[in-house]
């Protein structure tokens, strides 16, 4: 499971981020993660609380944003939704797509104290 690993460093940076920034406790990880990045959210879930235990993070709430995966279709020139890495496009089943959205994972927004 490297959702584990993935946890142990997000809490590398909010502790990085808790020196640079001066707060003690982290309340609320607001985190995006691409449908197309490979990361499962319900592990990411069950991971944190292990992951933040005895931190400054150790009572956080990790919510969770899901971001749709994207391509744009060389074939028929158009922005699609496509749900898995090589899925073809909905419009014209090509497979000439260039992913645009979907391959992140992030921290987009702390609450702390």
């Amino acid at each position: 499971m490297h959702e584990m690993s993935l946890c142990e460093g997000m809490l590398e940076i909010l502790q990085e981020q808790a020196k640079q920034q001066n707060y003690s406790t982290v309340k609320t990880v607001f985190l995006e993660i691409g449908k197309l990045s490979s990361v499962e959210p319900d592990a990411m879930r069950f991971a944190f609380p292990v992951v933040t235990r005895g931190s400054l993070a150790e009572n956080a709430t990790l919510e969770i944003i899901e971001v749709a995966g994207q391509a744009w279709c060389m074939q028929c020139q158009k922005n699609v939704v496509i749900e898995h890495r090589y899925d073809g496009c909905p419009l014209c089943e090509s497979h000439q797509l260039q992913i645009t959205d979907g391959e992140q994972m992030r921290i987009k927004e702390l609450e702390v104290k």
